[in-house]
């Protein structure tokens, strides 16, 4: 018989891995999902909680790895050079679509380095204030941060955070620059706001909803197109007088660049049966976030997502001036 070459041995070795043969064998070992954010925080309890309502759905242990740092640009820089076989992803929220503006040297390319899965979640944020703070509707706290620019100051839980980014779409929005608190984590940012230290921020319910409940501190408006149920008597920032502005937290899952379409479409499968999990709806509501609809856990739909966001942020990052190494 003879003998295949060695080089044409390794080209059907890899027209194999990427076959449907290969794909029914996945998963064949645990799969590990990257957080690249410390463990506790938002984007912790949405990556476990999923993925462990997708490793029941795969019949196969998926385990969470925290790899924290530079926004989470850490991690997915350490997913970008994993190997692309099905039993390396990651979760990642809306700084997906703002480190390619953010970072001057991005170790990666959000658009080429990575294989979209799907959309994961949509998390409300709050325009929120000290008690004290003067203006008691969305109206008047435009037109008294208007009228007191250089003495205003708006919170937020650091460089890339939602709430930094949702605060510059706000000055945008208003025309007016304000001075900026940044501060590590909305643990401390909320404390000094709840002290009255600083005048307000706007950061996801999964943050704020207990201390609005609780009366320590004001809330003007949710950013969502329609009103979040956790918190049914308070407007949207349309209907408190800011027309158009929108902000939500999303999160997505992304594979390596290169992993075989049979093995994503399994993920794709586990990540929508994920999302009706009763178990993970349930916390998920207690959360304050929403499961995306089934036609958003895609990876088309995550493409459309992703360019459009990179696109919306781009500008409002290059007029502040915002960067990091």
């Amino acid at each position: 018989m003879r003998k295949m070459p060695h080089v044409h041995l390794l080209m059907a070795l890899a027209l194999l891995v990427g076959s449907p043969v290969f794909a029914q064998d996945y998963p064949s070992k645990v799969i590990t999902m990257i957080i690249p954010f410390s463990a506790g925080g938002p984007t912790d309890t949405v990556g476990r909680l999923t993925a462990q309502a997708m490793g029941q759905s795969l019949k196969s242990q998926m385990i969470v790895e925290n790899v924290a740092g530079a926004g989470g640009t850490i991690g997915a820089a350490r997913v970008a050079r994993s190997d692309p076989d099905g039993y390396t992803i990651f979760i990642h929220h809306i700084g997906q679509s703002t480190a390619p503006s953010l970072y001057r040297k991005l170790p990666y390319n959000v658009f080429n380095d990575f294989e979209p899965i799907g959309l994961v979640t949509d998390g409300p944020m709050t325009l929120v204030a000290r008690k004290d703070f003067p203006p008691t509707t969305l109206k008047e706290l435009i037109a008294y941060a208007k009228a007191n620019k250089d003495k205003v100051t708006c919170a937020n839980a650091g460089l890339g955070a939602a709430s930094h980014l949702a605060g510059m779409l706000f000055m945008t929005a208003i025309d007016t620059d304000l001075t900026t608190i940044p501060y590590k984590g909305t643990g401390p940012a909320m404390n000094d706001l709840m002290g009255g230290q600083v005048d307000f921020m706007i950061d996801q319910t999964t943050n704020t909803t207990s201390q609005i409940k609780g009366g320590k501190i004001k809330v003007y408006g949710v950013t969502t197109k329609k009103r979040v149920p956790s918190l049914p008597d308070v407007p949207t920032m349309d209907e408190a007088g800011l027309p158009n502005f929108e902000v939500n937290v999303w999160h997505a899952l992304y594979a390596p660049k290169g992993t075989p379409k049979p093995v994503i479409d399994k993920l794709v499968k586990a990540l929508q049966q994920a999302l009706k999990d009763q178990t993970v709806m349930q916390r998920f509501a207690e959360l304050g976030v929403v499961p995306v609809a089934e036609d958003r856990a895609t990876p088309e739909a995550l493409r459309v997502q992703l360019k459009t966001e990179v696109d919306k942020w781009a500008p409002i990052i290059k007029k502040a001036g915002v960067y990091a190494d």
